[in-house]
């Protein structure tokens, strides 16, 4: 069992599934106390008893993270449960209708744009006091290259939201450098999950998008966690502010 977050207290949310989960199981594997955040509590509740059984301690929270009373009690249980917050993995999102602009609807904008902005934000005004008492901390959002390297038919709301994402954590950043707080954005590229296969509903689909990658395939939700693990550590201490690709080439593939 390594042990880079030994000591630390983390808060993940959309844990219930994909890399969520995946980096939940990981930062409790490398020592960190873990609160869940998602909307499914069976599934939170089995990511605990799994994290439990393998000598970790987890704490669920259930519910939507557009309700910013969801953000306020993962870091009260946080601070409660285990003594303060130092990582926030803000993961939770959604895709969005897969139409063009002017067919998005007004509903389904906004319900994009709470889902993955600013239930983000709600979480980071909550995080981030939690965090300077403690001396500072990691924030981590999840946004992606779309909308920052690559634009995509059918996906207005979902690249606002997420490029909006990478503005958030770098003006947090400038504003909480000096107190120790750090914020960065992760951005994946195609990633073997519920959602991205949801997205890809046919083989067809699914090989076109592995096409797009350099490396000619999708990323596991594991390969994910492991470059959260990464800013949530120490090993990056002096990161912040950043947006930082891990999309296996589909920015730079023409091929």
């Amino acid at each position: 069992m390594g042990r880079q977050l030994a000591g630390k207290t983390a808060i993940v949310t959309g844990a219930s599934s994909g890399i969520g989960r995946e980096a939940a199981s990981l930062f409790a594997r490398e020592g960190a106390r873990l609160v869940v955040v998602a909307r499914r509590r069976a599934e939170l509740e089995r990511l605990v008893a799994a994290i439990e059984a393998e000598g970790g301690e987890a704490a669920a929270v259930a519910g939507d993270v557009r309700d910013e009373a969801v953000a306020e009690e993962a870091v009260s249980v946080a601070v409660r449960r285990f003594g303060g917050l130092d990582i926030a993995f803000n993961n939770a999102g959604t895709m969005g209708e897969a139409v063009p602009v002017p067919d998005i609807t007004p509903d389904g904008w906004r319900e994009v744009l709470d889902t993955n902005l600013t239930s983000a934000f709600l979480g980071a005004r909550h995080q981030i006091p939690a965090m300077v008492a403690r001396g500072g901390g990691s924030l981590i959002v999840t946004s992606t290259f779309v909308g920052h390297t690559v634009g995509f038919p059918g996906m207005g709301a979902y690249a606002a939201s997420k490029a909006g994402l990478i503005g958030l954590v770098q003006v947090i950043a400038a504003e909480f450098g000096g107190q120790g707080v750090r914020a960065n954005a992760l951005l994946p590229g195609g990633t073997d999950t519920p959602m991205g296969r949801a997205a890809m509903a046919t083989p067809e689909a699914r090989r076109f998008v592995e096409g797009l990658h350099a490396l000619k395939r999708l990323a596991s939700p594991g390969e994910i966690a492991r470059s959260a693990l990464y800013l949530a550590s120490d090993a990056s201490s002096f990161t912040t502010g950043t947006a930082l690709l891990v999309e296996g080439g589909v920015s730079i593939s023409r091929a």
